[in-house]
Parts: structure tokens; C-alpha cells; sequence
């Protein structure tokens, strides 16, 4: 349909106007009955025409840059002290301050009892209308079509009969009692409260980031998670939970991310000659990558010395440093951008780790880096605590910087945290 003039426009918007006032007095309810679902049209609706009327610009109006900056991690995250490195610490924590609840509005079912309900590979919202339809209750769900699921001669209340419907299609239940509605959906909104401690919170928030959920809300005033997740999502959250039953080990990783340009443009910086600037075996391993190539070398080459050896062949600048925690065997994930200048080429670099401690405080680290583009480099290193790891030779013109014998060095000194549960309450965990 084209809008010809002012006058179609607001002739037309009057008369859905009006179609909506009669649908309203109609007396049809929102939800329909329990043999249909409601459904999303695919064609234009209002909020299209009120675009069309309403045009505007998404970069004309944006949230002022020190709000958008504010960032309530930066204290804990980007502050890493390079001069005092405690390679283990030990955290206690109250396992009984574990809870994951579903928000919004979820009463109890009605008290009910289904007694010989049987469906063969039906889709699974026909076939939760094929249930509540004995209990007079309505179904909303409005990103269906779920998993088909089947069930023979089912027998129990109708609490547990939904439950067990709903988890086999691997999607989630509300019930309104007031409007007498169910609702079903592939992804509900969580809040994960956890123990008062900041080690694991943050190492909760970067498994969570680290898995792709990105929809993160963190409350440090009472150490709550919220986020929004589907159903393989949510259980990994809680595999995560029943891990720490086990005292778990967490790694922490300090990392240091900056640019070199030499001082010749023509000329690349000579990591060779670190092998005569630090003692023999200061640097241990070698290993390449698609791109760059990691290092695991002694303390001896650490933050310090590194840039004096790198001053004396180029310019340093500092993109970002900061921290992040991996539980023993799961996956983390360091974001650049939050501990870094936003507008820096590398604001939208990732650092992942899975890392698992061995026998002899000896750390495997499966590392990689990681932009919106996609994966830039993959690296496997076993190295012992105490030993750092360095990855160079990455070329800034994988950011965009035109400057061809420059790159990007990311240092990284992994520690080890070392927890134990206690069902008492503890004083001054920080």
C-alpha cells in the first residue's frame, strides 16, 4: 500500500485506529481459546506506518559518551597490579548462597490431576494444548513451533506433567493464575544470586560471556547475575552451579595488551634478540599460530623488562589491561574493549580461555582471540605456575591500522585460585 500525502497517512491511521477500538469491545479475549495460538503477523503493522510518519535518523540521537562508558567492573576488572603477583590465593564461600530463580510472573498451577493423557510426535505447543484444554486453561506461545514430543497413558498432577512436557522440548513455562494463562517460551530472563565473593562473581560473569550470553546484568550490591538465556543455556548456568559443590579450582588470568611501532617503519622488531638481552631458558617455548606465535618464558621476563627490551627498538602503546577468572576445564572470556579506550581499533578483540590445572601446578591453557569478524588465531600452551605467557607477532592490520611493521603484544600471567565451601556465614569475604 503507498502513502500518497498527509491526508492517506492520517486516514489510514484512524482507520486501524477505529478497527482496534472494535476489536476491544468485542469481548474476545487477548488469549483466545485453548485451541489457538496466537499468532504474529509477518506483513506491516502500526509500528511500520508510525515509522514511515515518524522518520528518523538512529545516528542523530545517542546516549551521551561518558554514560555509555560507565562500566561498573572497571575497578575490579582493569586494575592489575603488575608489582605484587600472588600466583595462589584461597576463597571461601557459602555454597547455600547458590539460587537461580525465573523472573516474572509464575504462580502455581492449578491442583489438578491428568490421568491417561497419550500424543505421538506432536509438536510440543499442540501438544500442551491438548493438556490444558481438560483444565480450561489457555496457552500463549508466541515463538512456537518447539520440538515434537510424545507421551503415552501419562499419569499425575499437572504441575509435574507440564514440567516434564516443557523440558523434553527445551523450552520454558509461566503461569498467570489471574488470566488463567500459560505462557511457553524458547528463552526466559534468570537472576543467578552467588556467593559474596568478587573472584567468583567475576569468574560466574566471564563463563556466562564466555558461553555467548551476552544479555548480562550485574548487581554487585547483592551479587546477582540476571540474564536472559535458552534452555541449553540456562542448564550449563546450572552446571556450572553443581560444579562448585566440588571445591573447584578457578584460574585467573592478568593480561596486558599493547602496540609496538619501531622506531625504523622499515624494519619489524627483532624478537631474536630477546635471546641475548635475557639469560638462556628465560624463555621456554615457542609455539606458532595461523597468525602470531606464543611464548611461555620465566618471570625474569615479565611486564617490566618486557617493555624495557621493546623500548629500546620501538614505541609502546598501551591498549588495554585488566583481568579474568576461568574455572578448572570451562571457558572465559576477557572482552579489550571494557578495560581499554572504546575508540581503540582493538575495542572489539576477545581473549578466550579453557584452561585445566594438572598434576605439578602445571596449567594447560587452550587460548584464542577472537573479534566480531570472527577468530583471528587458536593457541594450546602448558606452562607452570609462575611462568608467563606472551603472544606476538599479530599485525595491526587485522584492526585496520595501516602502519606495516607494527603489532600487537598481549601478555598474559595466569594464577591460580584455590576455594573451599562452608555452610557457615563468612566475615569480610571480599
Amino acid at each position: 500500500m503507498k502513502l500518497g500525502n498527509k491526508f492517506s497517512v492520517l486516514t489510514y491511521f484512524f482507520c486501524l485506529l477505529a478497527v482496534g477500538l472494535l476489536s476491544a469491545c468485542s469481548g474476545t479475549s487477548d488469549f483466545g481459546n485453548a485451541d489457538s495460538l496466537p499468532v504474529q503477523a509477518n506483513g506491516s503493522n502500526m509500528g511500520d506506518e508510525l515509522d514511515f510518519v515518524f522518520a528518523r535518523n538512529p545516528d542523530l540521537i545517542k546516549t551521551t559518551k561518558g554514560a555509555a562508558e560507565l562500566d561498573l567492573e572497571t575497578p575490579l576488572r582493569c586494575d592489575v597490579n603488575w608489582n605484587k603477583q600472588e600466583m595462589i590465593t584461597a576463597v571461601p564461600y557459602n555454597m547455600n548462597s547458590f539460587n537461580l530463580i525465573q523472573n516474572g510472573r509464575n504462580d502455581a498451577l492449578p491442583r489438578y490431576e491428568i490421568s491417561g493423557l497419550s500424543f505421538k510426535s506432536l509438536p510440543a505447543q499442540k501438544a500442551l494444548l491438548k493438556l490444558l484444554k481438560a483444565a480450561d486453561l489457555h496457552l500463549v506461545a508466541k515463538d512456537a513451533p518447539y520440538a515434537r514430543i510424545s507421551g503415552e497413558n501419562l499419569h499425575g498432577n499437572l504441575t509435574d506433567i507440564v514440567k516434564m512436557m516443557t523440558d523434553a522440548a527445551g523450552i520454558f513455562y509461566s503461569y498467570d493464575a489471574e488470566r488463567k494463562v500459560l505462557r511457553v517460551s524458547r528463552r526466559a530472563n534468570f537472576t543467578l544470586y552467588v556467593p559474596k565473593s568478587r573472584p567468583i562473581m567475576m569468574g560466574l560473569l566471564d563463563v556466562i560471556r564466555g558461553s555467548g550470553i551476552t544479555d548480562i546484568v550485574a548487581d554487585w550490591g547483592d551479587y546477582s547475575i540476571t540474564f536472559t538465556a535458552d534452555f541449553d543455556e540456562k542448564n550449563k548456568i546450572m552446571d556450572l552451579v553443581d560444579y562448585f559443590k566440588s571445591n573447584p579450582v578457578l584460574i585467573a588470568y592478568d593480561v596486558s595488551v599493547f602496540r609496538i611501532y619501531p622506531a625504523n617503519e622499515q624494519k619489524y622488531v627483532d624478537w631474536q634478540a630477546a635471546l641475548d638481552a635475557f639469560d638462556f631458558s628465560t624463555l621456554n617455548t615457542a609455539q606458532a599460530g595461523v597468525i602470531g606465535r606464543i611464548l611461555s618464558t620465566s618471570n625474569d621476563l615479565n611486564i617490566s623488562t618486557l617493555k624495557q627490551f621493546l623500548g629500546a627498538q620501538a614505541s609502546i602503546v598501551p591498549v588495554a589491561e585488566g583481568r579474568f577468572i576461568v574455572p578448572n576445564l570451562w571457558l572465559s572470556r576477557f572482552d579489550v574493549g571494557k578495560c581499554g579506550v572504546r575508540t581503540a581499533p582493538e575495542e572489539d578483540l576477545s581473549v578466550l580461555a579453557k584452561a585445566s590445572l594438572e598434576k605439578g601446578n602445571w596449567i594447560f591453557s587452550n587460548i584464542a582471540l577472537d573479534t566480531t569478524q570472527g577468530e583471528i588465531a587458536q593457541f594450546s600452551v602448558r606452562s607452570k605456575l609462575g611462568e608467563n605467557l606472551m603472544i606476538i607477532g599479530l599485525p595491526n592490520k587485522i584492526f585496520g591500522i595501516d602502519a606495516p611493521t607494527s603489532e600487537t603484544v598481549i601478555f598474559i600471567v595466569p594464577k591460580i585460585i584455590r576455594t573451599a565451601k562452608t555452610n557457615g556465614p563468612i566475615i569480610n569475604q571480599i
